[in-house]
């Protein structure tokens, strides 16, 4: 919620590049009365810049009080909702798996706090053990999905181990920790680091299933490998929930000193409760990779009418790792000819400028641009709607940039230019200070023109 309230009303305002009014009114055109369960959002009542702005504040709010275990019951609840709000109505920027994972936990966490006000630990109120089981199930998840991912995908770069060879300087958002270990470290270790990776994800998980000591083991095994990424690479808060769904792997034994001396009792839940977590373990079973598209679609609509909740999910991280590292730089003009750059705040840009730790805060923008620059425009078509609110002098776009470069006055014409991006080598770096060095690939979507008539495209990028 910290990093959606600097972004929602330049993501989804009325001003903003996709605003959440245009979407769900397309939504209810084509889904009618059934458009609320399509799109499950707060934002029919209003998606005004304050509508936004008070939906991430309540969210933000009843995340405080969670942490503080006030009411954690409701706090979940309200948290829950606000975030599906911003999902349900964000379009593009709320495609990340990261999002779905929170979402997932958020509501089967529901089952699993205590009630009341200030409960404590929450000894009064046991909780069962099927919400907690799920929440251990869709850490094995992440885990174990994303490793069969890597093999079902067929990518040569896994297979041949050279995957992590160039992963730090082509992910969304690189770190100045992964420029050193990419390029001080041969690639035997990098050859390492891909066979460690698939230990983790498809053998070390399964700890996690066996007696007690065993699980503490997989958690001390496992949470430095996500402690690594989180130096290495920015990928918002997807690692921080991994790390702390881990944390279910330790007991009250482990955490209380001294232990306790009753024996743990469990809660038996509700059966409404068992029927919900049961429909959503069987959504999660039927999602998972390899065997969806094997089954009968009867059985799939589980998992399907559970879809606009984001409550149970497929993932499958890095099936497929990126070869090259391209930037997407807009650029603004007065007179069509001299082009000034509009500075971003977080991904690659200048290259003297060192990648820094940004991770869990998001830029959903910045993070969109980078999947942008691996397809074509005409797939992204948000990257043009960006083109016209610089054209138009969009106060909230232009916040999603380090500075306006044209002083409040739009120009009359911007463009997106493509750009190759490399990590300097130890020798390069030594010699110029730079941490990248790139090379322009020319124009990536239309250069727009504002003028008597409206606006036209002016040039357009080749086929």
């Amino acid at each position: 919620f910290y990093s959606l309230a600097f972004q929602i009303t330049a993501l989804n305002g009325p001003r903003g590049i996709l605003p959440a009014a245009e979407y769900l009114q397309a939504v209810q055109e084509v889904y009618g009365a059934r458009a609320i369960w399509f799109s499950p959002t707060l934002f029919w009542l209003g998606s005004s810049d304050f509508a936004l702005t008070a939906v991430t504040l309540a969210g933000a709010a009843a995340a405080v009080l969670l942490v503080l275990n006030l009411a954690p019951r409701i706090s979940l609840a309200v948290a829950f909702v606000c975030f599906l709000s911003f999902i349900a109505g964000a379009q593009d920027f709320a495609s990340y798996q990261s999002d779905g994972m929170l979402l997932e936990a958020g509501f089967i966490s529901l089952f699993l706090a205590p009630g009341g006000l200030r409960p404590g630990l929450g000894e009064d109120d046991p909780p069962s053990r099927l919400p907690l089981f799920l929440l251990l199930w869709e850490w094995f998840r992440i885990y174990f999905e994303s490793g069969l991912v890597k093999i079902l995908s067929g990518d040569p770069q896994w297979a041949s181990l050279t995957a992590m060879d160039h992963y730090y300087e082509n992910g969304p958002l690189p770190s100045w920790i992964g420029w050193y270990v990419q390029q001080r470290l041969p690639h035997a270790f990098h050859a390492f680091t891909t066979v460690a990776v698939f230990m983790f994800e498809l053998v070390v998980v399964w700890l996690a299933l066996l007696p007690r000591r065993f699980r503490i083991a997989c958690f001390f095994v496992v949470s430095p490998f996500q402690a690594v990424i989180i130096l290495t690479a920015n990928y918002a808060f997807l690692n921080y929930i991994v790390l702390f769904l881990g944390v279910l792997l330790l007991d009250d034994r482990f955490l209380r000193r001294p232990a306790p001396a009753e024996s743990q009792t469990w809660k038996v839940a509700p059966w409404p409760a068992r029927i919900l977590l049961g429909w959503i373990a069987f959504a999660t079973l039927v999602l998972f990779p390899g065997i969806s598209h094997r089954l009968p679609r009867p059985l799939l609509w589980p998992a399907i009418a559970l879809e606009p909740l984001r409550i149970a999910n497929r993932y499958g991280l890095f099936a497929v790792m990126t070869s090259d590292r391209f930037e997407l730089e807009f650029q603004g003009s007065r007179d069509g000819t001299h082009w000034t750059a509009y500075p971003f705040r977080y991904k690659p840009q200048d290259p003297m400028q060192a990648p820094g730790i940004y991770a869990p805060y998001q830029p959903r923008f910045e993070w969109n641009l980078w999947f942008a620059s691996l397809g074509e425009w005409r797939e992204y078509a948000w990257v043009v709607n960006a083109e016209l609110r610089l054209l138009a002098g969009s106060p909230q776009v232009l916040r999603l940039f380090a500075r306006d470069p044209f002083d409040g006055q739009p120009p009359a014409y911007i463009r997106v230019v493509k750009w190759q991006y490399w990590f300097t080598t130890p020798e390069e770096k030594r010699r110029t200070s730079a941490w990248w060095r790139r090379q322009e690939r020319g124009l990536y979507a239309p250069t727009l023109k504002l003028g008597p008539e409206g606006i036209q495209a002016v040039a357009l990028p080749p086929e």
